[in-house]
């Protein structure tokens, strides 16, 4: 993949340059990740159908999984120009048809997670801004900020970076709040630890509560798909790598296991199953003030919106990552010649969610059971295959070109990155009907997408315009 040597600002095809500093990547990778929203979605399944109050211990295990992933990534940065991300370090280890077929694999998974995170903004915009008095369809709310996230993925980058570090300081901040407040009023019977032993971390349905553990790190990845925007690209991608998932995974693990203390691990379970909606609304207007539950609903939504901006730019690079390559049509590889932003791959992203937003819209399907879970867990599901496939990649690139010495970046650490995430590949599979909600219809076909994206960007020819 190209990077920013080779594609000064001044090509049709090139980014800004130094651009954005390790702040910058990581303002958009949590941002995708959407900590408030993760938070409230995946905590109440991983407690309530996972393992209770051993759930805290699910999020810590993922998280040092991928700290674990991010040694070998993070180490093959320095050599590979990711632009493509997971594609180009596919591409460096197992030539260039498996580099394709991993970039068509990632277009999927991103484009997935874009056109499902409008329809669960969609939802709860609707929901909450009705108790407010404002009434509009999920539809309307979701086509308007289509609209906002279409003009800004299309202007300078700079712009998306400081609006989505206000909207992430803002919805880790409301978070820390309620759990800062149960820490300070001793939960519902004191301040303890059981979370994190051993038996209480395994109870239940322990690989459950590791699937919506990892669903809610996905973005955390794309860091090196801004290299070409970074400033001093050997240093800052391994940095914000490294920070964005020691951030992602302390927020978490801290912010779920307050969520334990507030109801008491005897009870937790039982409540999170009962009314998982109001899981954490619950809590906040308990431990902090009524008003302060208003205010988490309201940055919930401001917290999807965040995911979507964040999400549109990483799409829409990695559609101009293919383009360079020739693997994809050439006008995608442009650039604005002022904003510098891929502006043609960024409107071909919001063309394409905006035709399954109408899809969907027209046929009057459910924003959430359908266009949310299904479209999210496709792409939860692939960006950990992925993932797995990217720590193979680092052994086979690292023991062929001897580029680094060290065995434990180069050897060890993604070889225990491949085998964890293989296996959370098959924890996810196997409890499919649960992360996307259904086992009707369609829903148990969706996992063949990506083996078909990877075939396809396999088989054909090899340079396409």
């Amino acid at each position: 993949m190209p990077n920013a040597s080779t594609t000064e600002h001044t090509t049709p095809t090139g980014l800004r340059p130094n651009s954005l500093g390790v702040a910058g990547i990581v303002f958009f990778v949590v941002a995708a990740a959407s900590p408030l929203s993760a938070v409230l979605g995946s905590s109440p399944a991983a407690i309530g159908v996972g393992t209770g109050a051993g759930a805290p211990s699910s999020y810590l295990l993922a998280g040092a999984l991928l700290l674990v992933f991010s040694v070998g990534y993070s180490a093959m940065s320095r050599h590979v120009a990711a632009g493509g991300g997971f594609a180009s370090y596919v591409r460096a280890a197992f030539g260039a048809r498996s580099g394709r077929a991993a970039g068509y694999v990632a277009s999927v998974a991103y484009l997935a997670m874009q056109a499902g995170l409008y329809g669960v903004f969609g939802f709860f915009a609707e929901a909450i801004f009705a108790g407010f008095g404002v009434s509009a369809s999920w539809f309307a709310w979701a086509g308007g900020a289509w609209v906002v996230v279409a003009i800004l993925g299309y202007l300078d980058i700079d712009l998306s970076a400081k609006l989505l570090g206000v909207l992430m300081i803002l919805e880790v901040l409301v978070l820390l709040v309620v759990s800062i407040a149960i820490l300070a009023q001793g939960g519902a019977s004191g301040i303890e630890f059981s979370s994190f032993t051993p038996t209480v971390a395994t109870a239940g349905a322990f690989g459950i509560a590791i699937m919506f553990a990892f669903a809610s790190f996905i973005g955390f990845e794309a860091t090196a798909i801004y290299s070409e925007e970074a400033k001093d690209r050997k240093r800052t991608i391994p940095r914000a790598t490294y920070a964005a998932v020691l951030l992602i995974t302390v927020f978490l693990v801290f912010t779920v296991w307050s969520f334990v203390l507030g109801y008491g691990a005897a009870d937790v379970q039982r409540i999170a199953l009962d009314d998982p909606d109001a899981f954490v609304f619950t809590l906040a207007a308990r431990y902090v003030a009524p008003v302060w539950a208003s205010i988490m609903q309201v940055l919930l939504v401001t917290s999807f919106f965040a995911a979507l901006l964040a999400f549109q730019n990483t799409v829409a690079r990695y559609l101009r990552s293919l383009a360079t390559e020739q693997w994809a049509p050439a006008p995608l590889a442009r650039t604005h010649p002022r904003f510098r932003s891929p502006h043609v791959a960024s409107v071909t992203t919001s063309l394409v969610t905006g035709a399954i937003l109408l899809v969907f819209g027209l046929t009057g399907q459910d924003p959430y059971a359908t266009l949310f879970l299904w479209f999210v867990g496709v792409g939860t599901l692939a960006v950990v295959v992925l993932q797995a496939w990217t720590s193979v990649a680092v052994v086979v690139f690292f023991r062929r070109t001897q580029e680094e010495l060290s065995l434990v970046k180069t050897l060890v650490a993604p070889a225990i990155g491949a085998v964890g995430l293989a296996a959370a590949v098959v924890v996810i599979v196997a409890n499919w009907p649960l992360l996307v909600g259904s086992s009707d219809g369609a829903a148990p076909f969706l996992p063949l997408i990506i083996p078909l994206a990877a075939l396809v960007g396999f088989v054909l020819p090899l340079r396409t315009r």
